[in-house]
């Protein structure tokens, strides 16, 4: 039984019969396809390598590119150039999106890095600032009298009305207001707030 002889044996490929092939290709041919894989593949491969410069990729990246040329057949035109041009032009444009796209990961990934030691200093910085103010507050309301100091902790930590205040410390309410806006410049000065 004679087996067709497959594409290139025993004859250089030539700008024709890859042209020819890429035809029946763009019809859904196996065997063509197969044959100009056979042709093509090498050349795909040796650019790929070239740029991405990773075994593995240039294999994965290779693949893509045939497939690829199966899919994108019927756009080839014989007049714009050569199969072979053709197919590089792809594998190499293929190839550099992979590079991009892995050195657009790397820049994600140094950017999130980034942030993230950034964030735990601030981190670090807000508490530290956080302590401080704390401190200074506990200070100043040391300086208030004893009126001010509770009707200024019942309202700001306990979060009560005037009203509420007036109440819990049995005092009568204007007195209580009088009493916490005196408390608050007094700790508006001693903490250096402008306004």
């Amino acid at each position: 039984m004679n087996q067709p002889i497959p594409f290139g044996a025993g004859r250089p490929a030539e700008a024709n019969d890859l042209s020819d092939v890429m035809q029946r290709v763009a019809h859904g041919d196996k065997q063509a396809f197969s044959a100009l894989y056979d042709a093509l593949a090498p050349l795909v491969f040796g650019i790929v390598l070239k740029v991405v410069r990773d075994r593995a990729q240039s294999e994965e990246v290779a693949q893509e590119v045939m497939i690829d040329l199966w899919r994108q057949a019927a756009r080839y035109r014989p007049d714009a150039g050569s199969v072979r041009t053709w197919a590089a032009t792809i594998a190499h444009r293929r190839a550099v999106d992979r590079v991009r796209s892995a050195q657009a990961a790397t820049d994600r990934e140094h950017a999130q890095a980034a942030r993230e030691h950034a964030t735990a200093f601030d981190e670090v910085a807000e508490q530290v600032e956080t302590r401080l103010e704390s401190e200074q507050v506990r200070r100043c309301l040391h300086g208030l009298t004893e009126l001010q100091r509770q009707a200024v902790t019942l309202a700001y930590y306990q979060g009560l009305t005037y009203r509420e205040v007036a109440e819990a410390l049995r005092t009568p309410l204007p007195t209580i207001k009088t009493r916490m806006r005196d408390g608050l410049i007094r700790l508006r000065d001693c903490m250096g707030v402008t306004t």
